[in-house]
């Protein structure tokens, strides 16, 4: 392995892929407010008052959000249909580069059709708002979100905590457990690893830059070598894992408070890397559901909501993380702070993708949510 950089390397040059203004390990996210600021004040409507008004507006919302497969928000849909049933809900589930282009293009030809979108590419929030494209909005409850997770004036808001780490089944690994990344590149995994292509999703992706600056391009030349199975779609090591096909996942989400009977295991090694992120979502000016579309944003970030998180995490400062969690800005080495740095710098990115693709090969597979096309949802 002489001839890849050593691990000191990496993380003094960045191997030419911007590592240090990316930052391995992210600073202490910034603290919880206290109070509203800026863009107006919060929502003061009951959610049965904005249910009656969104029917009075036409009872119809469109949400475009980001994901690896079309059941995907099923048990969101699910459950805002069970609590507001008369709201003709279209929840179109693609991965977020899909959406974010298709809304580029729905805004450039003037035939926009989602009210929100909900989206894993943070950047384009940014943007969207530099181009005036959202409305600022402050669902309640704003005020109790923590900084990391909202625009200071409402023109985004994030509605859920996710994290992606690797995963085992305790069954295909018995007593010899992986705890670490470093763990994985041991021989006697060679076959047994299911991973979603670093190169194919930004989250992913930025998962395998933390990697590579930890641990160095060696690393990535013996996981390499492992002959990991990679797919599309970050559910698909955690799929993997759970059938059985592969002993270990690497570059999906999952809950540390997930039940003994679980048939994964996810991992936030202490000392060691994972990421995390808050999903955003985001009213787009040019909704023509505008009250439903404020209904759904006030829903989500309401305390029974956020309580019944699918992972134990919240983006409230208010809600208590099922144990055995920490409030998710409380993990030093899940480098919330960093992947919006991450996604903003493009160029960057895209060297990691194909540096990435030197070693695992380019991506194949049609994407798992199928493939929509232009206007979804219309």
């Amino acid at each position: 392995m002489s001839s890849f950089p050593s691990r000191r390397h990496v993380l003094a040059t960045g191997a030419g892929l911007g590592l240090g203004a990316l930052g391995a390990t992210a600073t202490p996210a910034s603290a919880a407010p206290t109070t509203s600021r800026g863009g107006g004040p919060e929502e003061t409507r009951t959610l049965d008052e904005l249910y009656r008004a969104a029917l009075g507006e036409g009872g119809k919302l469109v949400i475009y959000a980001g994901g690896d497969t079309p059941t995907q928000q099923d048990a969101t849909r699910a459950a805002f249909t069970n609590r507001f049933p008369d709201i003709d809900l279209t929840l179109i589930v693609d991965y977020s580069k899909y959406h974010d282009v298709r809304v580029d293009n729905q805004f450039a030809t003037g035939t926009l059709v989602p009210d929100v979108v909900q989206l894993q590419t943070l950047q384009d929030f940014t943007r969207w708002n530099e181009e005036g494209r959202l409305l600022r909005y402050k669902p309640a409850g704003f005020s109790k979100v923590h900084d990391a997770f909202k625009d200071p004036q409402g023109a985004w808001v994030a509605i859920a905590a996710i994290a992606f780490s690797f995963m085992y089944g305790p069954a295909a690994v018995g007593s010899d457990v992986p705890r670490t990344p470093l763990d994985l590149v041991d021989p006697k995994w060679k076959g047994r690893i299911a991973s979603s292509y670093p190169h194919d999703d930004d989250a992913v992706l930025y998962l395998y830059s933390l990697y590579a600056q930890r641990y160095g391009w060696e690393w990535v030349a013996k996981l390499a070598a492992q002959d990991p199975r990679f797919a599309r779609g970050s559910n698909s090591p955690g799929a993997a894992v759970t059938a059985g096909e592969k002993a270990i996942g690497i570059g999906g989400s999952g809950s540390l408070a997930a039940p003994a009977s679980s048939p994964t295991r996810f991992v936030v090694p202490d000392g060691h890397p994972f990421m995390s992120w808050g999903q955003r979502a985001a009213i787009l000016k040019q909704a023509g559901n505008r009250t439903a579309a404020k209904l759904y944003l006030n829903w989500q970030l309401s305390t029974g909501q956020q309580q019944a998180s699918f992972n134990g995490w919240t983006v409230r400062t208010d809600v208590t993380p099922s144990a055995p969690l920490k409030q998710i800005w409380e993990y030093p080495n899940g480098n919330l702070d960093g992947f919006p740095r991450f996604m903003a710098d493009r160029a960057a990115v895209e060297r990691w993708k194909q540096t990435f693709a030197l070693y695992f090969g380019e991506v194949k597979g049609d994407p798992t949510p199928g493939w929509l096309g232009l206007h979804p949802g219309a």
